[in-house]
């Protein structure tokens, strides 16, 4: 279909009809779905009628090629028209095949493995008749006290948006000519990541320059690589939800940045304006997010029974429904529905591609490489011989994460079905102790028992999956206090303890520092997760994880992040005073595990970086060279990161901020020359007049395997 022929379609197109394209309902009001009769209460309350939902123009939540080519076909026949559906659903980390959580990924700094993900997400989703992927989440998060940290790749605005880049390009690739891709959308525009006191859905109060600084930058990458779609954030942001925020939507995402792709609110964003206090009925609240550039209203139903007498009334034009409705017809074109309304959707293929061997092993290879390992003392990697598994993650299945929906707990490898690939069944002794948040007098003398027969303890610990997530915002970021006892009760009978931890969210983990020989950050690891920890523990992989969110010492410091700014009165100025500086008295300032920390079975020697010169100008970048030396006899990947520090600007400049890193593997022993280059447009930044450029002065650079462990140059950049 030509976009001539789209605006023909358009034009045939009654009101009704076109306000139908911006309705988005789950799968269960369409004829032909498996579940219909679950929605009766709901519909009734939507106020949806039959005829509404024949006219709607796109599916939340379904999947399965059988069951989609039903659905599509049944709302062909009843659509005057024969306008397809699109079918979106939320594939964040995986649809069968599921790979660990993206704020694991991000730990990974793999940016081809990430892409690779989505990618196989993608093939698995576009088989079962998906369409759009509600991915990828890109809110820039500092607060691990929020539940969606886990969405998200961390705490860094530069290693966000490279990952965002690459999330798109494994889902999208060529969306009009590849096979088995899905449009990508992009969340949550904006800033989502930053409500007060860590708590979902809650406001966001920020300076415009903080917004463009650190917030905005990962989904302007994400549109700069082709993102087709972007849905609006639950939150407010200048006193005005984003789901009616035009200056946000339409000023700023469709007129400075140029985006003419599918805006979708989040579910019942629209709607929510009511809770919010912005709007007094369903009917403004059609307005406000219509006027704000809203193309597709999720679940519920303002626009459908209001758009037609807001038009009436004058208060909205009709060529604001035509544009919307001509964006998702030009995504639908696009995706080639006009001329294949199933697209990729092949029951054969869904059996010969879903947790294929092949999907499995990349699974298996990204969760190796987004375990961090916080501590060893020569622990690990753990020897062949009898060892206890103890914990309620020791066989547990949840370890899939949030966001894991189409994935089954009989298709997971637990941790102890991974480790008995590495030892005999009478050289691994199990025994849960506890319950996520309780246990007995019974369980914990079982798991002691168990304990004093083993050489070693792997004990596995942490949050149930239903503790992180949307909505799984907490106060109290720790281990419950039942596991806590029962690895204290473990470690007094004196033998070595390896903590593995299974969450969604850097925790305060002082206890479990302070208690055991060798912490593993394991996150949700998904799918292949059993196997994928079996190989790090038993040294079969060697860990390369480096975090992408700093670990807090105490929650009193959240948020906590690397990249902050300094005071008029740091701690650390060489005339400081003694009680009047910026700190804490009962706490440090930084965190406990900074961003890019994490432990290998190698160790790497850094030597002192050298720069080609002493200035950089705008046509002449600088060059930092140095070497990395193995100095183990273990071979491994380290992520060489480079940091720089704008020492005197207009506004206020973080103390470090990331602006390159290079995976690389050494051998033992081996050493090699990194080179990085420094450009003045990674200089830039914004003034207190939004203006973005770079001021000469005073720079400096900082080179090494975390954000706080750097050596550092300076260097000067000249008009």
């Amino acid at each position: 279909m030509t976009d001539h022929q789209l605006k023909e379609l358009l034009d045939q197109m009654t009101l009704e009809e076109k306000t139908g394209q911006l309705v988005q309902l789950a799968t269960p009001f369409f004829e032909g779905a498996s579940d219909r009769g679950q929605i009766t209460g709901p519909m009734q309350d939507m106020g949806i009628s039959d005829e509404d939902i024949k006219k709607a123009g796109s599916v939340l939540g379904a999947s399965g090629a059988s069951e989609i080519k039903n659905i599509q076909k049944k709302h062909l026949e009843n659509h005057r028209l024969s306008i397809p559906l699109l079918i979106m659903s939320d594939i964040v980390h995986g649809f069968k095949t599921i790979f660990p959580v993206p704020l694991a990924i991000g730990c990974s700094w793999d940016v081809e493995l990430a892409e690779q993900s989505s990618a196989i997400a993608a093939k698995e989703a576009a088989v079962s008749g998906v369409h759009v992927s509600f991915a990828p989440m890109v809110d820039l998060s500092r607060d691990p006290r929020w539940g969606r940290v886990m969405e998200s790749t961390g705490e860094d605005p530069f290693l966000n948006s490279t990952f965002a880049r690459a999330f798109v390009r494994g889902f999208q690739g060529n969306l009009e000519s590849d096979n088995y891709k899905v449009a990508a959308c992009v969340k949550h525009f904006a800033a989502y990541g930053a409500p007060e006191g860590g708590r979902d859905y809650n406001t966001v109060d920020m300076s415009e320059w903080m917004l463009r600084e650190s917030y905005l930058p990962a989904y302007k990458a994400a549109l700069d690589e082709g993102c087709e779609m972007v849905m609006t954030a639950f939150n407010i942001l200048n006193g005005i939800p984003s789901t009616g925020n035009k200056a946000l939507m339409r000023d700023l995402l469709r007129e400075e940045w140029g985006f003419d792709g599918v805006l979708i609110s989040d579910w019942g964003a629209v709607k929510e304006l009511l809770p919010h206090g912005v709007a007094a009925n369903e009917k403004e609240a059609a307005e406000q997010a219509l006027k704000a550039g809203v193309d597709i209203e999720m679940m519920t139903s303002c626009y459908v029974n209001h758009i037609s007498e807001l038009i009436e009334e004058g208060k909205l034009t009709e060529d604001l429904v035509d544009e919307a409705v001509l964006r998702i017809l030009t995504l639908k074109k696009k995706l080639g529905l006009f001329e294949n309304p199933y697209r990729d959707a092949d029951e054969e293929a869904e059996k010969e591609f879903i947790l294929s061997a092949e999907h499995r092993a990349a699974a298996r290879n990204l969760a190796s490489k987004s375990i961090v390992l916080l501590k060893n003392e020569d622990v690990l990697p753990l020897k062949k011989e009898k060892i206890a598994l103890i914990g309620p993650f020791s066989n547990s299945t949840d370890i899939l994460g949030p966001w894991s929906w189409a994935g089954a707990p009989e298709d997971t490898i637990t941790l102890d079905q991974g480790m008995k690939n590495h030892v005999t069944e009478d050289q691994l002794l199990i025994s849960n102790g506890c319950e996520i948040e309780t246990g007995t007098e019974e369980q914990l003398q079982e798991a002691v028992e168990k304990a004093k027969q083993a050489d070693t303890i792997v004990l596995a610990i942490g949050e149930h999956s239903d503790m992180s997530g949307e909505a799984g915002s907490r106060a109290e970021i720790t281990i419950p206090k039942v596991q806590v006892d029962l690895l204290k009760k473990i470690k007094a009978l004196g033998k070595p303890v390896v903590a593995v931890l299974f969450n969604g969210r850097p925790l305060d983990v002082k206890e479990i520092i302070e208690n055991a020989d060798a912490v593993v950050e394991a996150w949700y690891p998904g799918t292949e997760g059993g196997n994928a920890l079996a190989d790090i523990l038993f040294g079969e992989v060697n860990p390369s994880a480096k975090l992408s969110m700093s670990f807090p010492y105490s929650i009193g410091q959240v948020p906590v992040y690397y990249n902050n700014y300094n005071t008029g009165r740091p701690k650390d100025a060489p005339d400081a005073q003694v009680r009047y500086v910026s700190q804490y008295l009962d706490n440090p300032n930084e965190a406990l595990f900074p961003f890019g920390y994490g432990l290998s079975y190698s160790n790497f020697e850094y030597s002192e970086p050298v720069l080609s010169s002493e200035t950089i100008t705008k046509e002449e970048p600088l060059r930092v060279r140095l070497n990395v030396k193995n100095t183990s006899d273990t071979a491994g990947e380290e992520t060489v990161q480079l940091y720089v520090r704008d020492l005197v600007g207009q506004v206020v400049r973080p103390l470090k901020e990331l602006k390159d890193f290079k995976k690389i593997y050494l051998e033992a022993r081996e050493t090699r020359q990194i080179e990085f280059t420094i450009s003045e447009e990674q200089l830039r930044y914004h003034h207190a007049d939004m203006e973005y450029k770079s001021d000469a002065g005073e720079f400096e650079v900082f080179v090494g395997g975390n954000s706080r462990d750097v050596q550092s140059k300076k260097f000067n950049l000249s008009d």
